[in-house]
């Protein structure tokens, strides 16, 4: 298929499928005519891709995963080099869920005091 088909059917602008391809996440393949011709793959790919993504990936990130798809597993979390990224991911993720944790704490001691300085300045009782 040609990016055009590719694009409609990833749901995604062939501008993201040019970029892909200049990063080496597709393998697109020159036809007899000069276009790129690409399979179900390269969909399945972007669809791997675009999900990783939403979960807050980098493209760069995804590469493991598509790689490991074209090295002909059925799931793209499968391989060493995926599972590594995902260890790495769940523990940025647990960074974050910590830190925020900690900016929830201090946002609500500082909404108490707040809480009771307005009470103090209305006479009312906390």
């Amino acid at each position: 298929m040609r990016i055009g088909e590719l694009a409609r059917l990833a749901d995604v602008t062939t501008r993201t499928l040019r970029h892909y391809d200049e990063l080496g996440l597709l393998t697109g393949r020159r036809g007899a005519n000069g276009y790129r011709v690409y399979d179900d793959a390269d969909l399945r790919a972007i669809r791997e891709i675009r999900m990783l993504v939403g979960l807050g990936f980098a493209l760069e990130d995804t590469r493991p995963f598509v790689e490991c798809l074209r090295a002909g597993h059925e799931r793209a979390a499968s391989c060493p080099d995926s599972i590594a990224v995902l260890r790495r991911r769940i523990a940025e993720v647990d960074d974050s869920v910590d830190r925020l944790q900690e900016v929830r704490g201090e946002l609500t001691r500082q909404l108490g005091e707040a809480s009771r300085a307005r009470c103090e300045f209305s006479g009312i009782d906390p």
